[in-house]
């Protein structure tokens, strides 16, 4: 495949922040793609743009060379970071490689999901339905310290999965007695986290004498309230590490939680490490700001035994080349993984592409909200097809 132009634009993501958005021009056509932004990023993550967007946006416009390389699979992205080096952040360079790949999967006939040899399987879809944290303001000045409260539909296809979490999200809604939204569409509330915890244990309860099986997560972000210990504000109280441990594995007893994100700080392998070993038989224990879609932190944590389930952001580590590393480190080791949108999303749906073409086993993208909800329809389309 011969490149004749590569181009970038400056867009705005859900929240209203500045991203980039990358189109790549081939005989075939133009292919998009926009990158998210987190707003609570991780201390490892690549940072977003080489110099600044604006510096970004440039660059791309002004790579004449780029028309020299000879694409054909998916691994002669390398011949584009060679190219560019370091010149690009993390959000250009997904923007840049998702673009190529879309032309590149329309040069054989193919969808992108096809190219990049996915087959398909039962994805279970992660939806944040309840908010905290750095996403949320709360309501009357109080808010809970975790950042996100998860339903994780355990259906028997992805379209139902998808209806089982909008079902457990409208019934928290009026459990709650809900007003307001947050940025990733998540309901605001002035309820502690272990008050959210009961809400949400009704719901499953509810829904059970339904028969309609959903299971119950956290992202904690632990780091976002981490500061020479646990500092909690509803209700106030202090945590020593060893501390967040016993709280954090008392939670998944209580709640049967399946999932927890980040229940420690991202500096913290140890202590992931003791909370695997108390709860992992039961509970998929997470990294994100821990691994940071990074290979050397991913294995890191392997070597610690830190975890037993990984979040997987693209412009986290930009490369897609890293990002398959990562991928294919976590299935060689029987590590859970989960693509994930960002705070901040557009209306691109590339990251349905990546779950399927990657055979992830979960996918965490909100419930609520266009930018979250054009993910899971893509999926769902995918799963349509013969």
């Amino acid at each position: 495949m011969i490149i004749k132009k590569v181009g970038a634009r400056i867009v705005k993501d859900s929240r209203g922040q500045r991203t980039i958005q990358v189109y790549v021009k081939t005989s075939k056509g133009i292919f998009k793609t926009s990158s998210p932004s987190g707003k609570s990023t991780g201390k490892f993550e690549v940072r977003p743009y080489g110099g600044n967007l604006k510096g970004d946006v440039w660059y791309i416009n002004n790579l004449k060379t780029i028309g020299k390389l000879d694409i054909k699979k998916f691994e002669d992205l390398e011949q584009v970071e060679k190219l560019v080096g370091n010149k690009l952040g993390g959000n250009s360079l997904f923007a840049l490689q998702a673009s190529i790949l879309k032309a590149l999967a329309r040069e054989n006939g193919k969808e992108l999901w096809r190219l990049l040899g996915g087959r398909k399987k039962l994805i279970r879809s992660v939806g944040n339905s309840i908010g905290g944290g750095l996403h949320s303001s709360g309501v009357g000045g109080k808010k809970p310290e975790f950042q996100e409260f998860l339903f994780i539909a355990n259906g028997k296809s992805f379209s139902e999965n998808v209806k089982l979490n909008k079902i457990a999200y409208n019934l928290a809604r009026k459990i709650l007695k809900a007003r307001k939204r947050n940025d990733e569409g998540a309901w605001e509330t002035d309820k502690s986290n272990e008050a959210v915890l009961d809400v949400m244990m009704h719901v499953r309860e509810i829904m059970k004498r339904k028969n309609q099986k959903i299971d119950i997560g956290l992202d904690v972000a632990s780091s976002s309230f981490y500061e020479n210990g646990y500092n909690y504000k509803n209700p106030k109280k202090k945590f020593s590490p060893g501390e967040q441990v016993n709280y954090i594995n008392e939670l998944i007893k209580k709640y049967n939680l399946l999932y927890v994100e980040d229940g420690l700080d991202e500096n913290d392998f140890s202590g992931f490490a003791k909370l695997l070993k108390k709860s992992g038989k039961q509970c998929l224990i997470v990294g994100d700001d821990l691994t940071t879609t990074n290979p050397s932190r991913l294995k890191q944590a392997i070597k610690n035994k830190s975890i037993n389930a990984i979040i997987v952001k693209p412009n986290q580590i930009g490369s897609l080349l890293k990002v398959k590393e990562v991928i294919d480190i976590s299935n060689k080791h029987r590590i859970k993984t989960i693509i994930s949108h960002r705070s901040g999303e557009t209306m691109d749906d590339t990251m349905g592409d990546l779950a399927v073409g990657w055979n992830v086993d979960f996918i965490k993208t909100g419930i609520y909200g266009k930018v979250r909800e054009v993910k899971l329809k893509r999926l769902m389309r995918i799963e349509k097809k013969e």
